[in-house]
């Protein structure tokens, strides 16, 4: 069971039996006393002979038997198309609310983004027109002497 080491010979060990300790029942005065119910019909006592030559006596015992089955009704075949088939509706039916929600609040982005490009531009025009003038970099027509000179009006 253990190796051997080449020299030594083998230890012996040291056995120790455990028994069990029987559990007692704790009396109570409270408790009735247990009586014995005899069966309604005496099973047939079987005994068996074990391959040792030990005899095992008992009472034989019915195996537990499952319940039945009950047998499921069937379902028809119209029955499960049409469920099937509301099941289908009702998922078109909200894809197609998810779709034009989507589409909605598409266009309604795509407009609140031209009326910020057009504020924006709009800002900008108005403070290039009612901006301080600077004298200093910009170019002065004389718009009379332009016209005159355009239609060969000399003075």
């Amino acid at each position: 069971m253990y190796p051997e080491h080449p020299g030594h010979a083998p230890a012996e060990r040291a056995v120790e039996v455990h028994h069990p300790t029987p559990i007692h029942p704790v009396a109570s005065a409270v408790a009735a006393p247990l009586v014995p119910v005899q069966p309604g019909a005496i099973p047939a006592v079987a005994s068996v002979v074990l391959p040792d030559g030990r005899v095992v006596t008992g009472y034989a015992i019915d195996p537990a038997k499952p319940e039945p089955v009950t047998a499921k009704p069937a379902v028809s075949r119209t029955a499960v198309n049409v469920a099937l088939g509301g099941i289908g509706f009702a998922a078109v039916c909200g894809g197609l609310l998810l779709l034009t929600t989507f589409i909605a609040a598409l266009a309604a982005l795509i407009q609140q983004l031209i009326i910020l490009a057009a504020v924006i531009f709009g800002g900008f025009i108005a403070v290039q027109i009612l901006g301080p003038r600077h004298g200093d970099g910009g170019t002065v027509v004389n718009i009379r002497k332009a016209i005159f000179k355009r239609n060969h009006f000399h003075s």
